[in-house]
């Protein structure tokens, strides 16, 4: 009995002390271990951080890219003339490029895109065309006959605008087809052309024949007759815009049309048409479904833009930030491709 007292008792100290020796050791164990798998983990704000931090990789711009030019460089004249459409945006863009320290000075004659090319193109007397609608081939050759291969350079988009007094309480939209009675000869009065507006004399107000605006109409309107359009009565012709909106703002009974800025400029006392019940827009005009959206362009030179670095300067500088300005001035932007399409033309043409 006594002997297996002490052999129970043993076994009792031996458990004992190995119940103590492990006790200590395993959470040794358990804490260095915890410490382990602790040490690497990032907490997610910390990750965050990391992101943030990691520098941007740039995506390559699309399509062609100009040399970076500073105005501050340039010195000399640059001549141009043509179109009254471009005339208010060719003037912006040359404020902002003196204003950015071009030493020089830039000549903008308000004359019509046919005046402008036959300076250009005939008289050799201009170093950029500006023009409302794309060059003749007749206006090629001649420029072809000085020496002179005309480049295009697409600059934005007008929405040609049809517009009467604010004060005509009868018309707010029209047809493509009204508008050749409207502006065409034999339709003395509005009741001529539609019985439910008055019988009162159309005035008509309308640019000169040496405008681009003019020959655009007429091409759109009349199929490129401008007959019935010179004949029709109380018809005023003029190249300056603003006499136009003048003459528009004298009576409810007139009517008028011109580039879209002169509109924008005059918008809280002039009333832009509807055509065919698509108004002037972005939209409309990027997907041509306006039906008088036209291109704006100005027309250079290869060998003049060598000779003279400050006409390719300004150039590059218009097809660099006329995006900037376009709209802000009364007009709607070329698009990426037309835009692409001019600045590679100006690479081309300074090899």
């Amino acid at each position: 009995m006594r002997r297996k007292m002490i052999v129970l008792f043993g076994l009792v100290m031996v458990m004992s002390m190995l119940v103590a020796a492990c006790a200590p050791q395993s959470n040794v164990a358990t804490n260095e271990v915890e410490d382990v798998v602790k040490e690497p983990v990032v907490e997610e704000s910390e990750v965050e951080e990391l992101v943030v931090e990691d520098p941007e990789v740039e995506e390559p711009q699309s399509g062609p890219v100009l040399p970076e030019v500073n105005p501050l460089e340039l010195s000399g004249n640059i001549i141009t003339a043509g179109s009254s459409t471009v005339f208010p945006l060719a003037e912006r863009m040359a404020e902002r490029f003196e204003d950015e320290g071009f030493a020089g000075n830039v000549t903008i004659d308000s004359i019509g895109s046919g005046a402008g090319y036959e300076r250009f193109c005939v008289a050799g007397e201009t170093d950029i065309s500006n023009a409302s609608r794309q060059i003749k081939d007749s206006e090629i050759a001649s420029c072809e006959a000085i020496g002179r291969t005309p480049i295009e350079f697409r600059i934005g988009t007008d929405a040609l605008a049809v517009v009467v007094s604010q004060e005509n309480d009868f018309l707010t939209e029209v047809t493509m087809e009204e508008l050749a009675m409207i502006f065409g000869e034999g339709f003395e009065t509005w009741a001529d052309v539609n019985p439910a507006w008055p019988n009162e004399k159309i005035l008509r107000y309308i640019p000169g024949t040496d405008s681009g605006t003019f020959d655009f109409f007429v091409e759109e309107v009349f199929d490129k007759n401008n007959e019935p359009h010179l004949l029709a009565s109380n018809t005023q012709l003029s190249e300056d815009d603003n006499v136009l909106v003048q003459g528009i703002l004298g009576s409810p009974y007139a009517v008028g049309y011109f580039g879209y800025a002169y509109y924008a400029e005059n918008q809280d006392t002039l009333r832009i048409l509807v055509i065919d019940g698509v108004t002037a827009e972005q939209e409309n005009v990027d997907n041509n479904t306006y039906p008088l959206s036209r291109p704006l362009f100005m027309y250079s030179d290869a060998s003049i833009m060598r000779e003279k670095p400050q006409v390719a300067g300004y150039l590059n500088f218009v097809l660099t930030f006329v995006n900037e300005e376009i709209v802000d001035v009364g007009y709607f932007p070329a698009n990426e491709e037309a835009l692409n399409k001019a600045r590679q033309a100006w690479l081309d043409a300074m090899k």
